[in-house]
C-alpha cells in the first residue's frame, strides 16, 4: 500500500467516525465543568476567548439542532485538522530538505 493510500484510508476512516458517532456523544457536561456547576464557580472562568469558535458547541451555525448539524461540524473539525497537520508536515519536510545533511 502506498503512503498516499494509506493517508486517504486514514483520513477517509477519521472522518466516518466523526461522522458516524458524534451523534451519540454525551450532551452532559464534561468532568471539570460538571465539579465547576456544582461548587458554584463556572461562572468565574468564563472570559472572553481570544477567537471565537467558528463551530461553537459541535454544531454548524445556522444548523438550529437538527440532525446533521454535529456530523457535519465533526466532518469539518477532522477535515480542517488533517489539513493543518498535513501542510505542517510538508513545510517541516521541505524544510529538512533543504539542509545540506553531515
Amino acid at each position: 500500500m502506498t503512503a498516499r493510500r494509506f493517508i486517504g484510508l486514514g483520513l477517509l476512516a477519521a472522518v466516518a467516525v466523526a461522522v458516524l458517532l458524534s451523534p451519540f456523544a454525551s450532551q452532559s457536561p464534561d468532568g471539570l465543568e460538571r465539579v465547576a456547576e456544582d461548587q458554584g464557580f463556572v461562572d468565574l472562568g468564563q472570559q472572553s476567548p481570544l477567537v471565537e469558535s467558528p463551530l461553537p458547541d459541535y454544531s454548524v451555525p445556522g444548523g438550529g439542532g437538527r440532525w446533521w448539524s454535529t456530523p457535519l461540524a465533526g466532518a469539518a473539525g477532522t477535515l480542517l485538522t488533517f489539513g493543518l497537520a498535513y501542510g505542517v508536515g510538508r513545510f517541516v519536510a521541505r524544510r529538512k530538505g533543504d539542509r545540506p545533511r553531515r
